[in-house]
């Protein structure tokens, strides 16, 4: 790890940390993680605003203004824009994606939860993504927090990472399966291989 990351991640801790401890206080925990998740979706769809939150040189005033009207909008608890502006004074507001990340998994830790990162071809919807939560926290016997990335490349199925355990059930890997197999010397082997990729 270089210490540019180690830095980041002390200071994504930090911030993460003390929103949480604050909402805990407050009993407001469940509506700033309701703020963080619309903010997150926010700032995925929105070019614009990730390019306010993420450029440095974008002045202070202006992003202190983009803060405002966007808790306004999204009816944020004041907390949650009092943490942001925070971020705008210290001029860290482009490391809000990687706070809102550090949130997150904190939030699962704090619950006794595991996290599960899941790629996708393609969004999951919200059934889809109830059944799996369901399924993996009977399997793991703990709650699970699903941290899910869309990834077209997987052509379809998935990835599961949870722990240490890494379950590749997508096409993409289906497929690199599929052609080590065709690449084995003998009949019996193709055979066989082709059976466990099926």
């Amino acid at each position: 790890m270089s210490a540019a990351s180690r830095v980041s991640s002390v200071l994504t801790s930090r911030y993460a940390n003390a929103l949480l401890d604050l909402a805990e206080d407050q009993k407001l925990v469940e509506k700033v993680e309701s703020d963080i998740v619309d903010l997150k979706n926010m700032v995925e769809e929105s070019e614009d605003l990730r390019n306010t939150v993420m450029d440095p040189r974008v002045d202070k005033s202006e992003q202190f203004a983009v803060v405002e009207a966007l808790a306004k909008k999204a009816k944020f608890q004041k907390l949650t824009l009092n943490f942001l502006n925070v971020l705008v004074e210290n001029r860290r507001l482009d490391i809000l994606e990687a706070v809102i990340a550090t949130i997150s998994k904190e939030l699962s830790k704090r619950r006794g939860e595991k996290v599960a990162h899941i790629k996708v071809a393609q969004d999951l919807s919200a059934k889809q993504v109830k059944e799996l939560e369901t399924a993996l926290a009977k399997a793991s016997g703990k709650p699970v927090a699903l941290n899910i990335e869309v990834d077209p490349s997987l052509l379809g199925g998935m990835i599961v990472t949870m722990d240490s355990r890494m379950v590749d059930d997508s096409v993409a890997g289906k497929l690199e399966r599929l052609k080590l197999a065709m690449s084995k010397g003998s009949n019996e082997n193709q055979i066989k291989n082709l059976k466990e990729v099926s």
